[in-house]
């Protein structure tokens, strides 16, 4: 009899996680989505009339919808302003896609959102100004679009960051001084842009970077000496800009590179401990310009 009880427990269980509904905000949130992004051209399309649970890419966890994942789905069109009602949301992956637009300042009302992968599309404009509410961000990857004005300074308040790449876009401007609040961030990713100004010496506290990629900007000034303080570097670019002084490079811990890119002909350095048989150093300067 016990038995009996707990396989109808089971099942009764099992029935409410199948027929989970979500509140009629997020259900439209959705089927917004799927509008303003063309959605009768996806790869993998949305039947409206099965439960949101059994639409593909997303996840539904205690009537909410904590996941939507349509990575390379061909989603094409604008982000709609009623993501932002999505607010249990933790994974937001629309990468490698064809959206176009801007993205909508009702993103940072996304205050549960761990991941926000957009990376490979055409958006365009300003990074909101209040893209710093995302307090609970881990990765914020947007390389390759045509995003364009600063970076937000509200973006050192992401103090949980671990990956931010915005590589490939047009921003100008200088690096903000936040970013060095960003001190769990293991991945910062800013190539091919057109910042200028000095790197900010505070970059030096962000101890627990692996990738630091700079290269094809128009940054000056000296390399910053607290440069030595980033002992857990693998991967160092810097090359393509507009430094007058390399000097400070040879003060870091080279040992452990596994790619570092600079200037050489510029610099005219000598790393006596670098590991030549395990570390790319590449003249990327004339690499790129035979690419083009």
């Amino acid at each position: 009899m016990k038995k009996l009880l707990l396989l109808l427990v089971i099942i009764m269980t099992a029935s409410q996680v199948i027929n989970a509904k979500v509140s009629k905000a997020e259900k439209q949130a959705l089927l917004d989505l799927y509008e303003s992004t063309n959605g009768t051209s996806w790869l993998k399309q949305w039947n409206t009339d099965q439960p949101v649970s059994e639409w593909y890419g997303v996840t539904v966890e205690g009537n909410h919808v904590v996941e939507i994942n349509l990575f390379r789905n061909n989603l094409s069109g604008i982000i709609p302003p009623s993501i932002g009602n999505l607010n249990h949301l933790r994974i937001l992956n629309l990468a490698f896609n064809t959206l176009s637009g801007e993205l909508p300042n009702t993103i940072s009302q996304l205050q549960n959102l761990e991941i926000l992968k957009i990376e490979m599309n055409r958006l365009k404009g300003n990074l909101p100004s209040e893209i710093g509410n995302l307090v609970n961000l881990l990765e914020l990857t947007a390389f390759n679009n045509f995003f364009s004005g600063s970076i937000p300074d509200s973006i050192g308040d992401i103090e949980n960051l671990r990956v931010l790449n915005l590589s490939s876009n047009n921003f100008v401007g200088h690096i903000p001084d936040s970013i060095g609040n960003l001190t769990r961030l293991e991945s910062l990713g800013l190539f091919e842009n057109s910042l200028d100004g000095d790197i900010p010496r505070n970059l030096g506290q962000l101890v627990l970077l692996k990738e630091l990629v700079l290269a094809n900007n128009e940054l000056g000034g000296a390399i910053p000496a607290e440069f030595g303080q980033l002992a857990s570097l693998k991967v160092f670019q810097i090359q393509n800009n507009k430094f007058n002084s390399y000097k400070n490079l040879e003060l870091m811990d080279t040992r452990e590179f596994l790619v570092f890119d600079y200037d050489k002909d510029d610099a005219k350095l000598d790393f006596k401990d670098i590991n030549f048989s395990k570390t790319r150093m590449a003249d990327t300067k004339f690499e790129d310009e035979e690419e083009h």
